[in-house]
């Protein structure tokens, strides 16, 4: 099993190792003609997101711009008449401060697109409690629509309607509720969207990031880094501001000078890491109430020196053990269901696991089974992947580890079956940043069963929160039969889960038309024929 850990190591670079990234890079900012594009990368992939979603979450480092980019969205939206998409934008800081610094980048910006604007103004807004009226700001445009922004409390949005910002939603002190009331606005053609850097992993706003991850809410997720929005650029806009001239080792020496000014707190500040974090990723109860005692676990393990057996003695040996031992458990495979299997790769000292996952009408996912491989040889493990692929009812795709030598069984199952159902997975913090959430969302939503089997706990168990992101820790542990396990395991099953929920995509042949049992009665073809002959009818 390759490193988990690897793509973490970009965060630890020395100054003189982003300094060369960075003259690889070179200038991103700028047109061909050198000129800066008023927005940045991550800046304009926002407005590109909003304009496309109801709802859009941000989790961001601090002082990326974004909320910059918000203003400029806020203008847009506000200044254009109601037949292009116009209306007003809620703005709600977490203080008077944030609202009036909002209010005046907004002015900025509608000064820079429109030319002139009406007036920026203070307004006394009454949220329906007579002894407590807030002070709020606005700009009004000859659209008829306006930005406010207005004070941290659910009842500002009573009676309104627009394109709601919610700004360092972790800090509010009703966040959620704020959020259930800009919901309401929905209804009528509103917007919402809510930026945030973390304030610990128990807060609603990291609960409301997780939710997302997991596949509970139907939003759409942006994330930016300190380190994403350097590789964007930001750097680069610094310079601009302040009349400098950009170079690789300037961006080297403001990146380490930041990270060291936030010191212990840079992971949450800069990169996105909610504080508190660190510990088991699956609680053991949750883990033993989706086991099964019927759902068996296949072993098959060789000492080191099998390999150098002839072929047709290794074939002849794993022929006759997938006769014996898996046939019989793909022979009670549900026919009806769609089938997924996942693969984390091991030779020498850890384990290969195979995972398949049954998906039935209830969009339930069983284990049939699962297979663990001890010190099988390369040709051996594809030639048992390709045995079990073959005989899954309707075969839906795979996730396999391509890290290191997994890349070998990765690429030839893709080779076989074909790239756009294999996922050949190179293992990232981003991708147990994305896949892992709705994993766990699985086990405590009961929508998932999985063996009774102590190794396989203990897998599940030793998947640990590593600066926010469910990972396997760079540990072994021994498992009942005293070799080394990593995690196999519970990789195995991500990768399997993943690839449930990918795009089913048919491999085999299909016929251009259909055949004379399948015409409908007038003649015409049936369309959906092919279709049903196909691998998933």
């Amino acid at each position: 099993m390759s490193n988990r850990l690897d793509a973490d190591l970009e965060e630890r670079l020395t100054p003189e190792q982003w300094a060369k990234i960075a003259r690889a890079r070179g200038k991103v900012s700028e047109d061909v003609e050198g000129k800066p594009h008023v927005l940045i990368r991550y800046q304009a992939r926002l407005l590109d997101t909003v304009a496309a979603n109801a709802v859009t979450v941000y989790e961001k480092g601090r002082r990326t711009g974004v909320t910059w980019a918000a203003a400029s969205l806020a203008v847009i939206t506000s200044a254009a008449e109601k037949s292009a998409g116009g209306m007003d934008s809620l703005y709600i800081g977490y203080n008077l401060d944030m609202a009036r610094e909002f209010i005046d980048t907004a002015a900025q910006w509608a000064k820079r697109l429109h030319g002139a604007l009406a007036t920026v103004d203070e307004f006394l807004f009454d949220d329906g409690d007579p002894e407590k009226q807030i002070k709020a700001f606005r700009i009004s445009f000859p659209s008829g629509f306006e930005i406010v922004a207005l004070a941290s409390r659910p009842r500002s949005l009573r009676g309104r309607q627009g394109f709601v910002i919610i700004d360092e939603a972790a800090f509010h002190d009703d966040f959620k509720g704020l959020l259930d009331a800009a919901l309401a606005l929905l209804m009528w053609g509103g917007k919402i969207l809510v930026i945030s850097t973390h304030f610990g992993r128990d807060n609603a706003f990291n609960v409301l990031v997780e939710d997302i991850r997991a596949g509970r809410k139907p939003y759409a997720l942006l994330r930016t880094d300190f380190d994403d929005a350097l590789r964007d650029g930001l750097y680069e806009r610094v310079c601009f501001v302040q009349g400098k001239e950009w170079t690789p080792e300037g961006e080297a020496e403001y990146r380490e000078n930041i990270r060291a000014n936030y010191g212990e707190a840079a992971d949450e500040e800069l990169y996105c890491v909610p504080s508190e974090g660190e510990g088991a990723w699956l609680p053991a109860t949750l883990i033993e109430a989706r086991q099964d005692e019927t759902v068996p676990v296949i072993r098959f393990e060789k000492p080191q020196s099998w390999y150098e057996l002839p072929r047709h003695i290794r074939e002849a040996d794993v022929k006759d053990w997938l006769e014996a031992e898996v046939k019989p458990v793909l022979a009670r495979c549900d026919s009806t269901a769609l089938h997924a299997i996942g693969g984390d790769f091991g030779r020498i000292n850890d384990l290969t696991v195979f995972w398949p996952l049954a998906i039935d009408k209830m969009m339930k996912r069983h284990t049939p089974f699962v297979i663990e491989l001890r010190r099988v040889p390369f040709e051996q493990q594809r030639d048992i992947l390709f045995y079990i692929i073959d005989r899954l009812p309707r075969f839906m795709g795979a996730g396999l580890d391509a890290g290191g030598n997994g890349a070998y069984l990765a690429e030839v199952t893709a080779q076989r079956y074909g790239a756009g159902i294999i996922a050949q997975v190179r293992f990232s913090v981003d991708w147990y940043r994305q896949n892992m959430p709705p994993l766990k969302a699985a086990f405590e939503d009961a929508t998932l069963v999985i063996p009774a089997d102590r190794d396989q706990y203990e897998d599940l168990r030793l998947v640990r929160v590593i600066k926010g992101v469910p990972m396997i820790p760079a540990v072994r542990t021994k498992g009942s039969d005293g070799g080394k396990r990593h995690g196999d395991a519970a990789v195995a099953l991500a990768l399997s889960y993943a690839a449930t929920r990918s795009r089913v995509q048919v491999y085999d042949y299909i016929p251009a038309y259909a055949e004379d049992e399948d015409d409908d009665e007038d003649g015409e073809i049936d369309a959906l024929a092919g279709y049903r002959r196909g691998r998933l009818g």
